[in-house]
């Protein structure tokens, strides 16, 4: 690990907003803050809002800034990147931003039954190959139902038509209620507040002529979760993070062939 990394670990290590566990440090037991957000950390009883895989914590600490009536949490595994957006929160004296180190598939250690609100998925990797790592797959929501809100609201921004075909047609398919469905959040007059927080790859991709896919819809609890059967094509461009993806190359979304990572 690079000296630079160290740094910004051990900077982040006296911040008193930002929590770290993996699984050897829970050891099947839940998180100290589980059930207890409000009181213990937040100190009041305001709506909390999860942005999963929050990279930079741009959109945690650019929400906190909008919203001072909601709390609001970045998790990402990447502390390096975590950094910044745990010490712009610092900087700015914000008390209703807190962030989390830790993998997204140990989410429900971390917080108890109704204790969220609202969750936000800001450009995750669309794991065009792997369908139950997709942070809007069936997997991960039917985590999510086990800390939020009856009718919560699930979020996602992406550049990643993929992502957002695929999640559509999940959204679709169990006939989740959509309040937005944007293919082009920023060409289509869509007036919210939330535009004015972009993030440093969002403005990139901005700038070489992506269109931005906006979808807010509510989850509800179901006795079966259906996952899309369906052809989508890959996106034929790289982007931050992303492997090699052949134009127009396709995947069949078939629930039956999740163990061989199809």
């Amino acid at each position: 690990m690079g000296k630079n990394k160290l740094k910004k670990f051990a900077e982040m290590a006296t911040y008193e907003h930002v929590f770290e566990a993996d699984f050897s440090d829970l050891k099947g037991e839940p998180f100290a803050q589980k059930g207890k957000w409000h009181q213990n950390f937040f100190k009041n009883n305001n709506p909390i809002v999860l942005e999963l895989g929050c990279g930079k914590g741009e959109y945690s600490v650019g929400l906190a800034e909008l919203f001072p009536d909601k709390n609001f949490i970045g998790i990402d595994i990447k502390g390096a990147r975590m950094h910044r957006g745990a010490t712009d929160a610092k900087n700015k004296g914000l008390n209703n931003v807190a962030f989390v180190r830790t993998r997204i598939e140990f989410i429900t250690s971390f917080f108890e039954e109704n204790e969220v609100d609202e969750i936000w998925l800001t450009f995750p990797d669309p794991q065009m190959k792997k369908v139950n790592k997709r942070l809007s797959s069936t997997r991960f929501l039917q985590l999510y139902k086990q800390f939020l809100k009856p009718n919560g609201l699930i979020h996602l921004k992406s550049d990643s038509n993929f992502l957002y075909t695929y999640t559509s047609e999940m959204v679709k398919a169990n006939k989740f209620d959509v309040e937005v469905d944007e293919t082009d959040l920023y060409g289509s007059g869509y007036d919210d507040e939330i535009l004015s927080i972009q993030t440093h790859y969002e403005s990139k991709w901005i700038a070489h002529g992506l269109s931005i896919k906006y979808l807010k819809f509510h989850l509800e609890n179901r006795e079966e979760w259906i996952e899309p059967d369906i052809e989508i094509d890959f996106d034929d461009y790289h982007s931050a993070g992303r492997g090699v993806v052949k134009e127009k190359d396709s995947i069949k979304n078939n629930p039956l062939s999740r163990k061989k990572g199809k």
